[in-house]
């Protein structure tokens, strides 16, 4: 006879499964900081060993296609050193195309790139740039690299982005930071709620959903929140707060922040 098994009473709840929340450290500043001067101080190879010590579970370049930081050499030695997934930042371009496919990265992010900017400003415009994004996508995906869209949390480019044969979107999250800092309670309700449904659309089309771009320690929980992200990709201001504190306790701050955030969503479940 079977063994009795005792069962839930009735109305006791169980906690939400959430997935984890990955960490990915962009290393791009650091370069910046070694080329202002030239030479190989101080090296970016040595920032990643030091983020995944701390706890990034993935280390983010973006080469651009003027070398203002990240090198072609960098990519090299990220590539054939790390202990953990690169993921390469790139336009979407016949040169990076030809990098990518010789480094093979874990994943490619497809970002918009205007020699201008100082920083990326912004989603790529998906859907005008159907024609051009499908087979590059494709031969990105062809050699086992995954692919990622730098998107505007924005349902009609989700649904672009799922038709041209992304893997991932990474929601842009600069507008949500910037009304944060001009204290804009009202605007920044208004961009989490946009990046919850750009979230669930995305989780829902079966993209991974991933977000990023100026997040600090006073931002990151709200988008943390979000239960269809499975990926934060952080990187200036962790590099800013490595001048005070290094970079280990920078990003060991901001795993404990991550992951608090994370267990409030579980326990909210159970609630």
């Amino acid at each position: 006879m079977a063994a009795n098994r005792k069962l839930p009473e009735t109305g006791q709840s169980r906690a939400t499964p959430v997935r984890a929340l990955r960490l990915g450290v962009n290393i791009d500043h650091v370069a910046t900081l070694r080329n202002a001067r030239g030479g190989l101080h101080p090296d970016p190879l040595r920032a990643a060993h030091l983020a995944i010590e701390g706890g990034a579970d993935g280390i983010t370049a973006h080469l651009r296609e003027d070398r203002r930081h990240i090198s072609d050499s960098d990519i090299t030695r990220l590539k054939n050193e790390l202990t953990r997934p690169l993921n390469l930042e790139m336009a979407a371009t016949d040169e990076m195309l030809e990098i990518a496919l010789r480094h093979v990265p874990n994943a490619c992010c497809l970002v918009p790139e205007r020699r201008e900017e100082r920083t990326t400003e912004g989603g790529l415009d998906v859907k005008g740039s159907a024609k051009s994004l499908a087979p590059l996508i494709a031969k990105l995906k062809d050699a086992g690299i995954r692919v990622s869209l730098f998107v505007e949390p924005d349902i009609k480019t989700i649904e672009a982005a799922s038709a041209v044969g992304a893997d991932i979107v990474e929601l842009h999250t600069g507008k949500y930071c910037h009304l944060a800092l001009e204290h804009d309670a009202a605007g920044v309700a208004r961009e989490l709620e946009r990046h919850k449904k750009a979230a669930n659309a995305a989780a829902s089309a079966g993209l991974e959903v991933h977000a990023g771009h100026g997040l600090t320690y006073n931002t990151v929980q709200p988008i943390a929140r979000i239960p269809e992200i499975v990926e934060l990709n952080i990187g200036h201001f962790l590099i800013g707060e490595a001048i005070f504190g290094g970079l280990s306790m920078a990003v060991r701050r901001m795993r404990v922040l991550m992951d608090e955030a994370r267990e409030a969503l579980s326990m909210r479940g159970a609630g």
